[in-house]
Formats: structure tokens, C-alpha cells, sequence
């Protein structure tokens, strides 16, 4: 049996060509298309330069012999034009010189051959210079004698393009020359350790991509150690380009092309998971944003001065989104836009909107001098049992009132509706509820996918009004604007540690807020308090917005690396909002992803979205970095999930929150 497998396998392989010749044979032949390109282009703009030599010759020189025919001799004689034609002509310079009566008829006139040129003739066949002719008319007075047909004589110029051929051919094969053999003893080094090669595969195995192996003293451990690098570099090379091509295909499918804002299909999947969604619904406004006489902008200034405005716009729009804690935006048709702020008061977003609404009307009134124009904005309240068609309609209403005015303006809907606490009245409930302690620790359990073993609990806190328990999706983007989050954090991560230390065998996991993220005295505070407690600091999962490791990596990084020799876990909160590149992944050691439940949200109809998620867990998996799923709130969407491969799901078809200390009661 033995001998029968080693005939099958080795006498094949020896067939098979080597990787070290397949890459000679590809880099020679890139390095014979380079030379051949190269040549052609020289050959090419130096033919075309010595094409204009050859005009401008022929007409310079029709013109000194008409003038010469007009003025220093007479024109009419033709012995006299003979000989000043033979004397030009025997310079040798010209193919032909011919002198022309009105008639046509050849007055006097001298012609040449090619044959004394000294090149090869394929090269002449090949080149094939254009012979230009120059015209000159000649005059006596006031009248016309004729005019004179110069044509160049070709010959110098056959032979410069034939010198810079021979030599650009030469010194270009003898680069590439250079270069194969470079490149072979290149090669030949680098696999010279193929053996190495599999060990650094069984690293990889273990999902050690980053660790770089110490240069020893010996030459075959140099080898080794050096192939091995290598290696980890090249697999590092390709999850950037893997992550590349998923953040690419996202883009495709969730950002427009133009602006970069989210597309009208992400725009409106996201706006569902934030009005619809139980799990996540809050109030808050939605702004419908249209700037009038677009197509006339457009067909006056053309399309790129059209695409140059909205992204204009677009920076405008993106601006103000970032001042308003978890917002967003998009770009609904052609010339309209859609902001969602959540969380805010009819009231307060109506003086917002007509802030930015002034802001866009100066920037296009700008940009489309001396057009008059104008923008105009509708807003709508989120509140209740109103769904997004409800929502969309009442706010596009709104901006056709506003449409009717001709100037800017914005106006809002539903002025009859029960409105929702403005800003001042926030402020003051959440200075009270920190102040007086009227917060309550909050857990809902993250379930591993297949059995349902509860993996840990996410904490997060409520807070007690008069009106009851409000949910933190309605009150912290309000604190966040404030600059109030960071003490909700300290609340959440003291109760946090002390729950456990009192329960060893529980688990969670908080979310900061961006402000806390950035804030140097929250993150230098918050090292200590972990620096200081017990090993239950292990069993606590901080997490990250996505967007706040963006807008703050240099301090995130240093700060997860902090976190890292603390043996604290950090996970990447909200991943996947805001279309934030993910190359960070590499360089920064998270513990896990948790994608934001906009992906989530009817994913068992939404294949763009499954497709990301399959890819986002495939990448993650391979450096070693688990991924999690909330906001799964039907089972539609949780069998969906199933054969993805997510590491744990969290919703509230899993698991609703409950108040820590109630024994898991779901509320």
C-alpha cells in the first residue's frame, strides 16, 4: 500500500512546475510587457514629436521660398526661381520642393528618393512617418504668380527614432534583466524555508496572527524565523484587503455614492429599528430636508457642480448629526434628505432644523449665485403607536407646507400632539435622578446561538420618574448631548463590580458613551477603579461605539491596550453604524463585535444584510474575535441568524430586561 501511494503522489508532482518558476515565468512575462509598452509609448510620442518637427520644417521652409520668389527675385522668371529652388533644395533637408502656377503647372521644382537613409527598411515600414507638405503663396504686387510645396526630407528624422528605439529597447532589457535576476535570488531565498512556512501555518491555526517571532544567532533559525514574519505579514495584508472588499460591498449596498450619507434603503431600515422596534423605540424627530430648483441648479451648472453642492450639503448635514448623540442620516432622492434625532422634543427640533435649514440655505445660496433659491424642511414626531409610514407621511406633509412659502423655511407637523419633554425639562430630570440616585441597574441576557446558554448580561441602567421607568434608549442621547453620560457610566460601573463581586459565576457587559470614550479624566478613572478591584474586573465586557474608535483611535488605542494588561475584555459596541472602516481589528485586540441591531432588524427578508453579517463573522472569526447580535426581537429573524455563525443573539425574543435583584423577571 505504501508503495503504491508513493507512486501515485511523487511521480505527478514531479510534472508540476515549481512556484519559483511559475513566478519567474509571470514576472518575465509582466517584465516583457513593461519593456513592450515602453518602447511603444517612447516610440510613439517621439514619432509624433518628430512628425511636428518635420510640419513645422516644411512650413517654415515653404514660406522663406515664397517670400524669396515675392520679394528678393522675381517669380515670373523661372530661371531665376530654378536656381534659388536648386540651391535650397541641395541642402538636403527637403524630399521635395516643387513651384506651382496658378494652374497647377510645376514652374520648377526638385524631388529625392529615401534609399540613402541609413536605417533598416522594416523600421521605415514600420514607422511610417507622415510626410507633412508646406504652402506658401507667392505674390508680385497684387498679384498671385503661384504658390510653393514643400515637403521635408524624412531621413534625420527615420534615424533619430531609430537611435532612441535601440537605445530605450537597451536600457529597458537591461533593467529587466536586472530585475529577473533580483527577483530570482529574491525568490530563491524566500522559499528556501518551506518547512517553516507549515509551522507558521499551524500558528495561524491557533490565530496567532500578530506575534513576531526573535532572530536567533543560527542561520537556519534566521531562515525560519524570517519566512515565518513574513508570513504573518502577508495573512495581515490580506484580512486589511478581505476587510476592504467587505466595507466596500457595504458601502455599495448602504451608503450613497454621492454623499456618502446612508442610502434611502439604509436610511429607512435604520429609522425602523428606531420607531418601530420595541426594543429600541424612543421619540424623537424626524427632518425631511429638500432643496428647491434643484434641476434647474443642474442644468445650469452642469452635474459636477451639482454632485459638488450635496456633498456640501451632505458635510453640512453630517456635521450637525454628530452633534446630536446616535442620529443619523441620509439621502432620500435627488436633490432631499432625511435626519432623524432621537430622543428630542418637537419643540427643540424644530429650532434645530431651522438652524440647519439656515445653515444649507447659505451654503447653496453660495453656490448658486445669482439663482435665487431656497430649502425647505418638514419635521414629524415620533411618538407612540406612529410606524414610519405614518411618521414619513406626516413630516413630507410638513414639507409641503413649508414648500408652499418662497422662501427657506421649516414647519412641523401634528402641532396638536402630546409632546415629548424638550431639552430643559431632560436636563433637569437626569440632574435630579443622578443627584437623588433614581437610577436602577438593568441586566438582559446575550444567549449563545444553538442551546441558548446564557452567555452573559448586558447592564445597563433605567431611570424612575414620575412617569415611570424610562428606557436608556430615550435618556441618554439627551445625556450624551448634555455631557451627563459620564456619571451614568461611574453609576453603572460601581453597581456593576460590586453585583460582581457578590455573584462569582455571572458575567456582563457594559456599553459607554461616546462623551465618557473621550473624556482623558473618564478613561484615566475608570483604569484605576479596575486596577484596584478584584479579578471580578475579568468578568466585566466594556464596550466601544464603533464610531467613537474612529473619531478618538489614537487614546481608544492606548486606552484598549491599558484595558488588554488588565485582562479586562473590551468588545466593539453598535459595530457596523456609520460605515467606519474596520481595519482597526488588526492592530487592536477586542474580545468581540456587537452589530448593531439596524443589521438585525427583518434580516430574514434583507439578503444585502445577511450577506454582511455572513462576511463581517467570517473575517472576525479568523483573528480570533467572537461575534454577537442584538435587537432580535421575532423569531423570523433569529432563524435567519442560525447557520451564520454568531457566537450569541440578544433581544427581546431571547430575553427581556428584568431589574437586577428581581430573579430574572423580564419587564
Amino acid at each position: 500500500m505504501a508503495r503504491m501511494q508513493k507512486t501515485l503522489q511523487f511521480p505527478r508532482q514531479r510534472g508540476v512546475i515549481t512556484l519559483r518558476s511559475l513566478l519567474l515565468l509571470f514576472a518575465g512575462g509582466l517584465l516583457l510587457l513593461v519593456l513592450v509598452a515602453a518602447i511603444s509609448v517612447s516610440f510613439d510620442r517621439f514619432r509624433d514629436y518628430m512628425t511636428d518637427q518635420l510640419r513645422g520644417h516644411s512650413r517654415d521652409g515653404a514660406t522663406a521660398i515664397g517670400l524669396s520668389l515675392s520679394n528678393a527675385i522675381d517669380g515670373r522668371d523661372p530661371v531665376a526661381a530654378s536656381s534659388l529652388i536648386d540651391a535650397v533644395f541641395d541642402s538636403g533637408r527637403y524630399l521635395s520642393v516643387v513651384y506651382l502656377d496658378n494652374n497647377g503647372e510645376e514652374i520648377a521644382g526638385r524631388e529625392a528618393s529615401l534609399k540613402e537613409i541609413d536605417v533598416p527598411d522594416w523600421f521605415v515600414s514600420l514607422a511610417d512617418l507622415p510626410l507633412p507638405v508646406g504652402e506658401a503663396e507667392v505674390v508680385r504686387g497684387w498679384s498671385r504668380l503661384g504658390k510653393v510645396r514643400v515637403v521635408s526630407h524624412p531621413g534625420r528624422a527615420y534615424e533619430d527614432l531609430w537611435k532612441v528605439t535601440v537605445r530605450t529597447a537597451a536600457g529597458t532589457t537591461l533593467i529587466a534583466a536586472a530585475g529577473l535576476v533580483g527577483l530570482f535570488w529574491t525568490i530563491t531565498r524566500l522559499l528556501r524555508p518551506l518547512r517553516a512556512v507549515e509551522r507558521q501555518a499551524r500558528a495561524l491555526g491557533r490565530r496567532d496572527f500578530r506575534r513576531r517571532v526573535d532572530i536567533t544567532s543560527t542561520r537556519e533559525l534566521n531562515q525560519v524565523t524570517h519566512a515565518m514574519n513574513q508570513m504573518a505579514d502577508d495573512l495581515g495584508q490580506l484580512f486589511e484587503g478581505q476587510a476592504k472588499l467587505i466595507q466596500h460591498l457595504r458601502k455599495i449596498n448602504n451608503e450613497d455614492s454621492v454623499t456618502g450619507l446612508a442610502s434611502r434603503r439604509a436610511f429607512e431600515q435604520r429609522l425602523k429599528v428606531e420607531v418601530e422596534s420595541e426594543e429600541r423605540a424612543a421619540p424623537g424627530v424626524l427632518l425631511l430636508i429638500q432643496l428647491a430648483d434643484f434641476v434647474l441648479y443642474n442644468q445650469t451648472y452642469g452635474r459636477e457642480e451639482a454632485d459638488r453642492l450635496l456633498v456640501r450639503i451632505a458635510a453640512a448635514i453630517d456635521s450637525f448629526t454628530r452633534q446630536h448623540s446616535d442620529s443619523f442620516a441620509g439621502r432620500l432622492t435627488g436633490a432631499g434628505f432625511g435626519v432623524f434625532l432621537p430622543g428630542v422634543s418637537r419643540a427643540d427640533g424644530l429650532i434645530w432644523s431651522r438652524n440647519l435649514v439656515e445653515e444649507l440655505d447659505g451654503i447653496y445660496c453660495d453656490l448658486s449665485a445669482p439663482m435665487e433659491v431656497s430649502v425647505h424642511a418638514g419635521i414629524a414626531q415620533a411618538a407612540g403607536n406612529r410606524n414610519v409610514r405614518d411618521l414619513m407621511a406626516a413630516a413630507d406633509e410638513a414639507l409641503r407646507q413649508a414648500q408652499a412659502e418662497a422662501s427657506s423655511a421649516c414647519h412641523a407637523a401634528d402641532t396638536e400632539r402630546h409632546e415629548h419633554y424638550n431639552s430643559e425639562t431632560w436636563r433637569t430630570i437626569i440632574e435630579q435622578s443622578i443627584r437623588n440616585n433614581q437610577l436602577s441597574l438593568w441586566l438582559q441576557p446575550m444567549v449563545r446561538e444553538g442551546d441558548g446558554e446564557v452567555l452573559f448580561h448586558q447592564v445597563f441602567s433605567r431611570m424612575k420618574t414620575t412617569d415611570g421607568w424610562i428606557k436608556a434608549s430615550i435618556y441618554v442621547p439627551m445625556a450624551e448631548r448634555f455631557g451627563m453620560i459620564p456619571d451614568i457610566d461611574r453609576w453603572v460601573l460601581e453597581h456593576s463590580l460590586s453585583m460582581l463581586r457578590a455573584q462569582p459565576g455571572i458575567r456582563l457587559a457594559m456599553a459607554l458613551g461616546v462623551v465618557s470614550v473621550a473624556s482623558d479624566e473618564f478613561r484615566q478613572e475608570l483604569l484605576e477603579k479596575l486596577a484596584t478591584s478584584g479579578p471580578e474586573r475579568q468578568r466585566l465586557q466594556i464596550g466601544i461605539s464603533e464610531q467613537a474608535i474612529h473619531h478618538h483611535r489614537v487614546q481608544v488605542g492606548l486606552w484598549v491596550r491599558a484595558l488588554n494588561r488588565l485582562q479586562v475584555p473590551v468588545i466593539v459596541d453598535r459595530f457596523g453604524v456609520g460605515g467606519v472602516p474596520f481595519s482597526y481589528l488588526r492592530n487592536l485586540r477586542f474580545q468581540a463585535l456587537r452589530i448593531d441591531s439596524s443589521f438585525i432588524h427583518n434580516i430574514d427578508s434583507h439578503e444585502d444584510n445577511r450577506f454582511y453579517l455572513e462576511s463581517v463573522t467570517t473575517i472576525a472569526h479568523s483573528r480570533g474575535v467572537r461575534v454577537y447580535v442584538t435587537g432580535v426581537e421575532a423569531e423570523s429573524e433569529y432563524s435567519a441568524l442560525r447557520g451564520i455563525g454568531i457566537d450569541g443573539a440578544m433581544g427581546y425574543h431571547l430575553g427581556r430586561p428584568f431589574e437586577a435583584g428581581q430573579g430574572g423577571r423580564s419587564q
